[in-house]
């Protein structure tokens, strides 16, 4: 009898323990105020008991669904979202009669918005670079309650992973400063465009390479790229060295890789200065790696990229080469664009990687987004663009595309310079043909100018714009 006893107690205590490890476990992405992309199927995960039932019911429209964790434990299911709306939903997920509760959740648009220290850089600025107007902006950040920004903190592993930190945070004062302020003032633009709650997964490592947000299986294949090599000697014991390869997207674009999100913004190139005659092939390998694995295709997830910045610190050739193959990737990349920011820097900015007007970069991703993915097509989001030149009596006369209504200002307009057959570029005088909506540019010192080209140096900041306020795009005919 008292053995018969004692094997009661050890079944119970093993009931105890199953009941115990019963309790589903989230990634942190999967919790209180995330938004969920409207009008799709939107992806839960986490972990259970493996092989057991979980029960995931939604507030939105009462249904239920049941799913079953594998042999290790983990599920995953898609629930159909309705139409974007403000109020508060919530989502219960059971398993063996416990249940975890996510609330606050919002229905929305999602944006996974990756990069370096551009994208990174919070609303508080880095040391010693302050972001413009990030006071007020702080200040009154509880008034945008329907943006939801998720940060994901650095997380390099030589191998993907499953998991990573970073959660849903609300704007307030208390949480503003940390956000990322390029994503933070895209998210607030569209919410304001749209009016439904908008949330961005905000997943970016400052001094990353193209190549970090690669797996090994493809950067392997790289002629100038030793993954293993590279891996050994980016990790000194406490920290991985930025250029290390293929780390973020082991430890910090695989383990989201299960979120529904509409599009990828992305805000990087500086890292890659100088490798422009394989960047837009390579960029294109992400984003085709990066839709597969989100699950998306070209036609419904965009990407949209920001073209970096006027910088002293690079030659004065490799800045704007590069800046170059940043607008082919836009062309060849189906469904891409790419904003132009050359307004963006001030003159004392020169050797300041990080300029400080991030709002206007922010907004210029959310009005091509606004454009090209929402439809409002009188929404302008295409800077002028070079696209013939004509010459004639000493003067060359520069057309663009992207300036149906004209471009500005009619006099003092800077950045241009022309060249002879002896390809000497000397600064040169612009003024606008207001009839022909073109720029007609000469030089006493060029008396037979052969070719134009436009803030084609590293730091060079032009105040050409079309009629909607944005820049020309820096470019050469030779």
């Amino acid at each position: 009898m008292k053995t018969m006893k004692w094997i009661g107690i050890v079944c119970g205590l093993l009931l105890s323990c199953n009941l115990a490890q019963a309790k589903i476990e989230l990634p942190e992405i999967i919790g209180d105020n995330m938004v969920l992309q409207q009008q799709t199927n939107a992806h839960l995960w986490g972990k259970a008991t493996p092989k057991a039932t979980v029960t995931i019911s939604v507030s939105w429209s009462g249904e239920k669904f049941t799913t079953r964790a594998d042999k290790e434990g983990h599920w995953l299911v898609s629930v159909p979202t309705p139409a974007a709306s403000k109020d508060e939903q919530t989502i219960v997920i059971e398993e063996n009669g416990e249940q975890t509760v996510i609330s606050r959740v919002l229905i929305g648009e999602v944006w996974f918005a990756s990069g370096q220290s551009n994208m990174e850089m919070p609303l508080n600025g880095f040391w010693n670079c302050p972001v413009e107007g990030s006071n007020e902006v702080i200040a009154t950040a509880s008034e945008n309650r329907f943006v939801r920004i998720a940060p994901i903190p650095q997380n390099g592993q030589t191998k993907p992973v499953e998991e990573v930190k970073g959660k849903w945070e609300v704007p307030s004062p208390a949480t503003a400063p940390r956000m990322s302020a390029t994503s933070y003032f895209f998210a607030t633009m569209l919410q304001r465009a749209l009016d439904i709650p908008v949330g961005v997964i905000a997943c970016a490592w400052g001094g990353s390479r193209v190549e970090g947000w690669l797996p090994e299986s493809i950067v392997s294949k790289y002629e100038d790229v030793n993954v293993k090599q590279e891996q050994e000697k980016g990790w000194n014991g406490q920290w991985w060295h930025y250029h290390t390869p293929c780390i973020m997207y082991n430890g910090m674009l695989h383990p989201l890789r299960h979120y529904t999100v509409r599009g990828f913004l992305w805000y990087q190139g500086e890292s890659n200065v100088g490798k422009h005659d394989t960047y837009p092939q390579r960029l294109k390998t992400m984003v085709d790696l990066w839709r597969s694995e989100f699950g998306g295709t070209a036609a419904d997830m965009p990407f949209y990229e920001v073209e970096i910045a006027p910088w002293g610190g690079n030659d004065d050739w490799s800045g704007p080469r590069f800046r170059e193959c940043q607008h082919e990737a836009a062309r060849i990349i189906e469904n891409a664009g790419c904003i132009c920011i050359n307004d963006l820097v001030y003159p004392y900015e020169r050797w300041q990687i990080h300029p400080a007007q991030k709002r206007e970069v922010g907004n210029r991703l959310a009005y091509m987004a606004l454009n090209r993915t929402y439809g409002f097509k009188s929404i302008a989001c295409d800077s002028p663009e070079f696209d013939h030149m004509q010459v004639k009596d000493g003067e060359i006369e520069v057309f663009f595309r992207y300036a149906d209504d004209g471009l500005s200002p009619w006099q003092d307009i800077e950045g241009f310079e022309i060249a002879g057959d002896d390809d000497q570029y000397k600064p040169a005088k612009a003024r606008l043909n207001e009839s022909n909506k073109s720029i007609v540019v000469s030089s006493p010192e060029v008396p037979q100018p052969k070719n134009v080209r436009y803030c084609y140096r590293a730091f060079q900041i032009g105040n050409l714009k079309n009629h909607r306020g944005l820049p020309a795009v820096p470019f050469r005919t030779k």
